[in-house]
């Protein structure tokens, strides 16, 4: 491997021979076409509509995958992937949540899915990245306990469609963040309902996922199923934080993983979660799962906020922290013993899903995009799975966030995490140095292998 680290590429010597390398995107984030084909609305339609998004965006275009995957497939190919990691669009393949499906956002995803396999690129298929169709909020959303049928039923009908051809599902992808930051930071924190419906949300989530396990079993026989985390250190912004630390810990990083894998709310939780558990409902929640998706970019500094409905606020991190140009902080040894740490609580092999680094990346004079950064990061990061894989972590695959750059959630198209640059007016693609970078790295390890 001497020759790949002369080049710039980390050590991946413990890495298996079998080691998978990918990458991730969500639908809402790259397809666009949000109002083609019969599809529906979602929850982040309405916030563009209202004006919600950093610079008034919306998801309407975004990459215009929907009509692009052709050639985006084709970049993954350049890329070497041997997986893909998307989401399907909710309310693109049942508009209304439930009821009738829509065939033509199905045929999409048979189309993806077919390119894919195509191209020789495994697809890994997620449930539920974010988008929940607007009918279904008008209902209550996650808040409503009926959420995890019309989830079971959502998961039946993918299954049925696509299991012929898909293998590797994920039920949801960071539960903690979009509970943590739709029912809570800066929304009416000392409000009792806001207690109430943001635990309702965390139970319900729960179920939904066990529900979509056991309705992906009985449809898709080898189905590997996972569901994907967010997991970041919490760490106290002084000494004097420990406690705000400890309840960061409980509801980012196990609020979630902890009933879906061993079968139990963190102690933290359990006076809020358990007026809303029904018996059984652990049961329900605790389905056989085959692998841990890991989502990780940087440490979260917090502190006490006892009036706070989280007990918890962030705090600041330690002066002189290095920071990506997003201003999150960059740690690489602390990704090392996330790895350790969650392959050690949960026993099952371990996919990283997303790691990447945010930036405003552009175009110079001419015409490349020259993201240092971004190598540098990645060849940090890549370092420290390694580095866990040799200490005893069961680490089995690396999916770097993300293939394009794409609409980032509230802000919109101001930061880029893509290998591709991707103009959007014209929606030019743009491999950065960094996919190059990538892609060698990927031909060299497994040239080591």
């Amino acid at each position: 491997m001497a020759s790949g680290e002369d080049a710039g590429f980390p050590p991946v010597a413990a890495l298996r021979r079998d080691f998978l390398w990918g990458a991730s995107t969500s639908a809402y984030q790259i397809e666009g076409a949000t109002h083609e084909d019969g599809r529906g609305p979602s929850v982040w339609d309405t916030d563009g509509r209202r004006g919600r998004i950093e610079g008034k965006d919306t998801g309407d275009a975004a990459c215009d995958h929907y009509h692009r995957y052709p050639e985006d497939v084709a970049l993954m190919q350049r890329l070497g992937l041997a997986a893909y990691r998307f989401s399907v669009g909710w309310p693109r393949v049942l508009p209304q949540g439930r009821g009738t499906p829509n065939e033509a956002g199905l045929a999409f995803y048979d189309r993806l899915i077919d390119a894919l396999l195509a191209a020789r690129i495994e697809p890994w298929l997620c449930l539920y990245h974010w988008d929940m169709p607007q009918a279904l909020d008008d209902l209550g959303g996650w808040t409503n306990r009926d959420s995890s049928q019309w989830f079971a039923d959502y998961a039946a009908l993918v299954a049925d469609r696509y299991g012929d051809r898909v293998k590797r599902f994920a039920t949801f992808n960071e539960p903690s963040i979009f509970t943590l930051f739709g029912y809570g930071f800066g929304k009416n924190q000392r409000d009792k309902s806001g207690v109430e419906a943001f635990h309702r949300g965390i139970h319900h989530i729960n179920l939904s996922h066990g529900a979509a396990v056991d309705a992906i079993r009985a449809r898709v026989p080898g189905a590997s199923i996972g569901a994907i985390h967010n997991v970041q250190p919490c760490l106290p912004s002084s000494p004097a934080d420990t406690d705000g630390a400890r309840m960061a810990d409980a509801y980012w990083n196990r609020a979630f993983p902890d009933p879906q894998y061993r079968g139990v709310y963190p102690d933290a939780l359990q006076a809020a979660v358990e007026p809303l558990m029904q018996p059984g409902d652990l049961a329900r929640i605790h389905r056989p799962l085959d692998w841990f998706g890991l989502n990780h970019y940087s440490p979260v500094y917090v502190r006490n906020a006892p009036d706070a409905f989280f007990r918890f606020d962030f705090g600041d991190r330690p002066p002189g922290t290095p920071v990506t140009p997003i201003d999150w902080p960059v740690d690489a040894p602390a990704f090392r013993d996330t790895l350790l740490r969650v392959s050690r609580d949960y026993g099952l092999p371990v996919y990283v899903t997303e790691n990447g680094l945010g930036g405003s990346d552009k175009p110079d004079d001419g015409g490349a995009v020259r993201d240092d950064n971004r190598i540098a990061f990645l060849r940090a990061y890549i370092a420290a799975v390694n580095e866990a894989v040799a200490a005893g972590a069961d680490i089995r695959g690396y999916f770097v966030w993300s293939l394009l750059d794409n609409f980032e959630w509230d802000a919109g198209y101001g930061v880029r995490f893509g290998l591709v640059y991707v103009d959007y007016p014209t929606q030019k693609r743009i491999p950065k140095a960094s996919f190059s970078w990538y892609r060698d790295l990927i031909k060299s390890a497994r040239a080591a292998a």
